[in-house]
């Protein structure tokens, strides 16, 4: 089929094309701005990502470090809580009878508790008294008097509590029977 084309024809065709093109120029451009958004985004995104996986592994190091923190501790308290139950059926079982303690007195007043004479006159030193001091009685002398001052109590059955090793003698009234 053969068919006459007018100039009129083509002048249409023509601008048709020449829409088409001018369209096709906005879509196109429409299209590179969408794809630009797009890529901007899908690079926001893995950034994201990236560094919350950062994130989520440095949490994670943390984490692992003091769940390794709370065994070493758990360990630690159960270890001690062996001890204080050994140490409570060891007491238990000890008689308290002739068992003495030194109170250490700093100006009269009880500063500590000791077991022997001996580590309350080593921890003198750490408050300080020289360690080459040397202790001597004090007498009747009120415990006032010294700034350290070192006093026995051994258990007291009768009374089911501690009394002091050295009893001042009581003096004699004048005039009393």
């Amino acid at each position: 089929m053969i068919r006459i084309v007018t100039a009129a024809r083509l002048e249409r065709l023509a601008a048709d094309a020449s829409t088409a093109r001018g369209c096709a120029r906005q879509v196109s451009g429409v299209a590179n701005e969408a794809f630009g958004r797009h890529v901007r985004e899908l690079f926001a995104v893995t950034d994201r990502a990236e560094r919350a996986k950062a994130a989520a592994a440095e949490v994670g190091g943390l984490l692992a470090g003091a769940v390794d923190e709370l065994s070493a501790a758990q360990q630690e308290l159960l270890l001690k809580d062996i001890e204080i139950r050994r140490l409570r059926a060891e007491l238990e079982g000890e008689s308290l009878e002739g068992r003495s303690l030194t109170v250490l007195l700093h100006y009269g007043e009880p500063h500590t508790i000791y077991a022997t004479r001996e580590d309350a006159h080593a921890d003198t030193a750490t408050h300080g008294m020289p360690a080459d001091h040397v202790w001597k009685r004090c007498g009747e002398r009120p415990a006032a008097e010294f700034k350290w001052r070192c006093e026995a109590f051994i258990y007291n059955p009768a009374s089911n509590g501690f009394r002091r090793a050295q009893m001042s003698v009581p003096k004699p009234i004048e005039g009393a029977a």
